[in-house]
């Protein structure tokens, strides 16, 4: 199971949320780059980049700092918030991103979003199935849509998306543990997936149970900023599986 560390981004700064509420914000390092340098050097490979000013406006915002951990980091790196137009995806692989994030786009604009799969290839576009009572929310967590989680990765899957990271929304920053039992519906009824786990991870020995689950990944945010998981056992995990 892949270890891909979070960093949010408001006004250039990582930042973090609770169940993705803006007034909630903390921040933790007033320089991206440097946090992104720190797991770097504890062999961390992957990076979850999210733009929560993009998120929250109609065009990506911050892919500035997207350049510059891509250029001075070796680490991979996908991209998210909000990503609504061809021009936006542009400048974000331009930047850098391996990957990008659509959540917000395959719920308003499936057309330009299934364009994207079609274009980029499904190694490169993740499906960010975000859920408030297993319902997708969109724009930032600001909206909630009608559409329920299963159905809808299973409708975007048969449009050749292999890659989904699933936020349970009321576990965001919570630090109270991840939904394991919607993860495992999912697996269950999506056996193919590779589900990306985001949201409530806790404690270190949470990550051995996503894995078991058959998480491909998983995304671990505020846990790391206050140090409930150390970088040095994320480290001991990479090289140990």
């Amino acid at each position: 199971m892949r270890i891909i560390p979070a960093i949010d981004i408001i006004e250039g700064k990582c930042v973090r949320l609770s169940k993705g509420d803006y007034d909630t914000k903390k921040i933790y390092n007033e320089n991206p780059l440097e946090v992104a340098k720190q797991f770097e050097a504890h062999g961390i490979q992957y990076l979850h980049l999210v733009d929560l000013d993009g998120a929250k406006s109609s065009q990506i915002v911050n892919y500035k700092v997207l350049e510059q951990i891509a250029s001075k980091t070796s680490l991979k790196i996908d991209f998210g918030g909000g990503l609504k137009s061809d021009a936006d995806l542009r400048i974000a692989f331009e930047s850098g991103a391996k990957q990008i994030t659509g959540g917000s786009i395959a719920v308003k604009n499936p057309e330009i979003f299934k364009k994207w799969i079609t274009q980029y290839g499904a190694e490169a576009i993740i499906l960010g199935a975000d859920a408030n009572n297993e319902k997708i929310a969109i724009s930032g967590w600001l909206e909630e849509s009608t559409k329920e989680v299963i159905p809808f990765i299973q409708n975007y899957q048969e449009e050749g998306i292999q890659y989904v990271i699933c936020t349970d929304i009321s576990k965001d920053g919570m630090l109270q543990g991840p939904s394991f039992d919607l993860y495992k519906r999912i697996l269950e009824q999506i056996p193919n997936v590779k589900l990306i786990a985001s949201g409530g991870i806790s404690t270190f020995d949470e990550l051995p149970k996503l894995a078991e689950l058959g998480c491909e990944g998983t995304i671990i945010g505020k846990a790391i900023y206050e140090n409930r998981i150390s970088l040095k056992q994320l480290e001991n995990y990479i090289l140990n599986n």
